[in-house]
């Protein structure tokens, strides 16, 4: 898998699984979300959190996210600064299995195909401007051409060459995933940080 080398050592991409859930229960304790937003359907994400303590709809995504290792498609890419520490993580799925995205009426389906969607980055700080989403990225491409995934799909914001927030930019930036390759399919009506997201798509098999 890709890797990169910094100044705080190399940065290498796996594959999440369920051995690695120590260290990805560690890297996500901090972000409540837990990968989920994307997986299940607006209504059923609202349910999870209304009337709820913080620690009772929190382990309620956080047993989802385990159990979603056990998939045959891996919920995420962990990218690990000198094989200890997780700095990384990239979300995707199968779109057809992304219950908000099957939904979706502002980021439409262009045919039924079972591609890839990349639905999220996030990176540790003190590690962020430093390629570790682009690392992810490449990381992703290459597993899912293994897998034999017909395409990836992304919907990144296009902040115009203007700096953004790289919290804000969670999603990716066009130019990020121009540069690996994919696509401009259409503007979407999605907006993220008050930015147009594009639809996204990286051919993989011919």
């Amino acid at each position: 898998m890709p890797a990169i080398s910094s100044e705080k050592g190399p940065v290498e991409v796996l594959p999440a699984a369920p051995a690695h859930w120590p260290d990805i229960e560690e890297f996500f304790a901090r972000t409540p979300c837990w990968c989920q937003y994307w997986r299940v359907s607006s209504g059923e994400y609202k349910r999870l959190s209304k009337d709820e303590p913080f620690e009772t709809w929190s382990a309620r995504r956080k047993a989802a996210l385990r159990s979603q290792l056990n998939k045959p498609v891996p919920p995420g890419m962990l990218a690990y600064a000198d094989s200890r520490l997780v700095v990384g993580w990239c979300g995707f799925g199968r779109r057809p299995e992304m219950e908000r995205l099957v939904r979706s009426r502002s980021i439409p389906a262009i045919d039924d195909r079972p591609v890839w969607s990349i639905v999220c980055f996030l990176v540790r700080v003190g590690f962020r401007r430093r390629g570790v989403a682009r690392t992810l990225l490449d990381g992703l491409i290459e597993y899912a051409r293994e897998l034999g995934a017909p395409a990836l799909e992304a919907y990144p914001v296009d902040p115009g060459g203007k700096p953004i927030d790289v919290a804000l930019a969670y999603v990716g930036t066009t130019s990020m995933f121009e540069k690996a390759g994919f696509r401009r399919i259409l503007e979407t009506s999605a907006r993220s940080a008050g930015l147009t997201r594009w639809l996204r798509r990286l051919e993989l098999q011919s």
